[in-house]
């Protein structure tokens, strides 16, 4: 039986995700929560040698099916590695991104079949999704491309893939969250920092009613 509570953020590139992240991390923090921060691709040793391979360098370097495999694998080892011990020790993960990435990305993006995605999903990871996934819904590529200009990892491999291509994954993450209500919701990107970290902060607060009687 899981002990703790398994939390993820989507959204485009751009959206603030990460900032969020670190935001809820420490709201949980304050409120005497155990967190575990993590982040896809990538979040163990071996699936960061992974998520190299597959954010810098050309954007046409992996055929969308290596793509996808490449994610999945790399998602094995999260999930053995960071995310399970944790949650059996009872703690709150926090990821930056998981599955919905990859069918988002992969599949309504790069054109490999949903259905093969889940049943990849199903192989590498037993079914395992998150209780609450937190879609963050803008368009702030520009400033993902800004922050990309002053990071010399040059993380920026999906930031290049276009316009065309981050149209279709914003929609996806809509249509994602429409067929999947028992564990999405869409929470505006849009407004300051704190204003967006209160909508977030209220999602949490709806998943896990307990966090209501905590004093923040």
């Amino acid at each position: 039986m899981i002990k703790g509570k398994f939390i993820t953020f989507e959204g485009g590139e751009g959206v603030g995700k990460s900032t969020q992240v670190k935001i809820l991390a420490e709201k949980l923090s304050e409120a005497g929560i155990d967190v575990v921060l993590t982040r896809e691709p990538g979040g163990s040793p071996g699936a960061e040698e992974i998520r190299a391979l597959l954010v810098t360098g050309g954007t046409d370097k992996w055929q969308p099916m290596t793509e996808a495999l490449l994610h999945n694998a790399a998602r094995a080892e999260h999930l053995d590695k960071t995310i399970k011990p944790a949650l059996d020790a009872g703690k709150w993960v926090i990821s930056d991104r998981y599955a919905d990435s990859t069918l988002a990305y992969q599949g309504y993006g790069q054109g490999v079949s949903v259905d093969t995605l889940l049943e990849l999903h199903k192989i590498s990871t037993g079914d395992f999704w998150p209780g609450l996934t937190i879609i963050l819904d803008g368009n702030e590529l520009a400033r993902a491309q800004k922050r990309e200009q002053e990071n010399t990892d040059k993380e920026d491999r999906y930031e290049r893939m276009g316009d065309v291509f981050h149209a279709k994954l914003q929609a996806s993450f809509r249509d994602i969250a429409e067929k999947n209500p028992d564990r999405c919701v869409i929470v505006s990107a849009n407004g300051t920092i704190e204003e967006v970290a209160e909508r977030v902060w209220q999602a949490v607060k709806d998943f896990d009613t307990s966090l209501c009687r905590r004093p923040e």
